[in-house]
């Protein structure tokens, strides 16, 4: 797989997932720039000393359409264009439908989906115009399925799909694809943190037996962004562990 000499943006970068799919990306001969949000700030020198590749970071608020468009016209005027862009950003505010409070909706849908949006948007008509484009966007499994308590998340990420397949259309006949992929249960720090009995029951109900890595998702990423993957566009890719098979 080879993304040599191109222009990769990752929002969410500083995050497990994130991070994963940045250092491959850089791997495969990509120049990476890893959004942040500002109250990550503090981590970013750390990270960047952790990066091998041609990578950095700059900050943006994704949830904010116009400190999105900010963030992607400076990436834009500094770099020409951006060839790859993984929208990765996502929280969490779990609750049942019962206890949920129109705040808690409201930031899940603006920073997993609207988000989607914001960032794509400002770097779109540079990829029709260069003739090639590369949209991922990292949904969930949730997003498939759905799951108890996440009425906010499952929407934002079930939207998500809903956003790749029109951008596969519209750019079919442009050189730009627009994928999803859908993870699993991956092992991160958030995954890491939950109580021994609550990981093994969710362990327990995976057909493979463990959760997946954020590098699996990664290379799942590169495979996307691919120069040969020319065909693929408006797919839903799972990387589950057979968790939902459908």
């Amino acid at each position: 797989m080879s993304c040599t000499n191109k222009i990769a943006v990752v929002t969410g970068g500083l995050g497990g997932i994130g991070t994963a799919i940045c250092r491959r990306l850089s791997a495969e001969g990509a120049k990476v720039i890893a959004t942040y949000h500002p109250s990550e700030a503090d981590k970013v020198p750390g990270w960047l000393a952790d990066q091998a590749g041609d990578t950095e970071a700059v900050v943006g608020d994704v949830a904010n359409a116009a400190d999105s468009a900010r963030m992607m016209g400076e990436i834009l005027a500094k770099h020409g264009r951006v060839d790859i862009l993984v929208n990765c950003a996502g929280i969490t505010r779990d609750t049942t439908m019962k206890k949920m409070t129109p705040e808690q909706w409201d930031a899940v849908i603006d920073t997993n989906l609207s988000s989607a949006f914001y960032v794509t948007q400002p770097v779109w008509n540079s990829m029709i115009e260069h003739g090639f484009g590369r949209v991922i966007n990292i949904s969930s499994v949730n997003g498939q399925r759905g799951q108890f308590g996440q009425a906010n998340y499952a929407a934002a990420k079930a939207g998500m799909h809903g956003f790749s397949m029109t951008l596969a259309y519209e750019g079919a006949t442009k050189g730009v694809t627009a994928n999803t992929i859908s993870p699993g249960y991956i092992e991160t720090a958030m995954t890491a943190a939950m109580r021994d009995d609550v990981r093994e029951s969710i362990i327990s109900g995976i057909p493979m037996r463990r959760m997946g890595t954020p590098e699996e998702i990664a290379h799942a990423v590169a495979f996307v962004a691919d120069d040969n993957s020319t065909y693929l566009t408006g797919a839903n890719i799972p990387v589950n562990g057979g968790l939902f098979i459908h």
